[in-house]
């Protein structure tokens, strides 16, 4: 069984949406050709964990993929792979899976499940991924504040295309051991990307 954290969004409260983080995985390569081969039982959002900046990172991807599928609006054949195209600032879905999706050498993965019906409970989606990953399930979190943990900056920078806080120079804000400004950094940015997703869903 994997850890599973089950959370629902207040605007969609009907369809829960399950998250999962492993890393030390080492079948990367069988999960995504499940993806491609468009299995149903691998219906997921396999996600590359360093591209993924915060929990309102990701639940806000996924709020724009579930809006889109349920007003019949999506411009993917799953919402699954609806949340990895949300995700990307551009309308390339090829890109989208390149930057967002797994890779047949990534080692961290995580794994989306929207509750689009009652057969999608915790319970299933937690023992389908511990049969089917081979890697060791790490928990997000009680609101999936950890699904940021493993989030490159740089990687994350350089696809919204963001300058470097470095290069700008100015004023910094309050610091103890240079953790007030990574927060303040990562918080700037999320702000700015959720800009972005969301003017690129509208």
């Amino acid at each position: 069984m994997a850890t599973v954290r089950t959370i629902t969004l207040p605007h969609y409260p009907s369809y829960p949406i399950h998250i999962c983080m492993f890393r030390d995985v080492t079948n990367a390569a069988f999960l995504r050709s499940q993806l491609l081969e468009a299995n149903p039982d691998f219906d997921y959002a396999f996600l590359d964990p360093s591209m993924i900046l915060s929990p309102s990172h990701l639940l806000g991807g996924t709020f724009l993929a579930l809006h889109a599928s349920l007003l019949s609006r999506a411009k993917t054949r799953t919402p699954h792979s609806e949340l990895v195209f949300r995700l990307h600032p551009n309308n390339n879905i090829g890109e989208a899976y390149r930057k967002f999706g797994i890779s047949d050498s990534s080692t961290a993965i995580i794994a989306v499940k929207l509750g689009l019906g009652p057969e999608v409970t915790n319970e299933r989606v937690s023992q389908h991924l511990g049969e089917h990953v081979q890697g060791e399930s790490v928990n997000v979190g009680e609101e999936a504040e950890r699904v940021g943990d493993w989030c490159d900056v740089g990687k994350v920078r350089k696809v919204y295309k963001l300058e470097n806080p470095k290069k700008k120079g100015g004023k910094k804000g309050a610091q103890i051991n240079g953790v007030g400004k990574e927060v303040d950094e990562r918080r700037e940015m999320e702000s700015v990307i959720l800009g972005m997703i969301t003017l690129k869903g509208s």
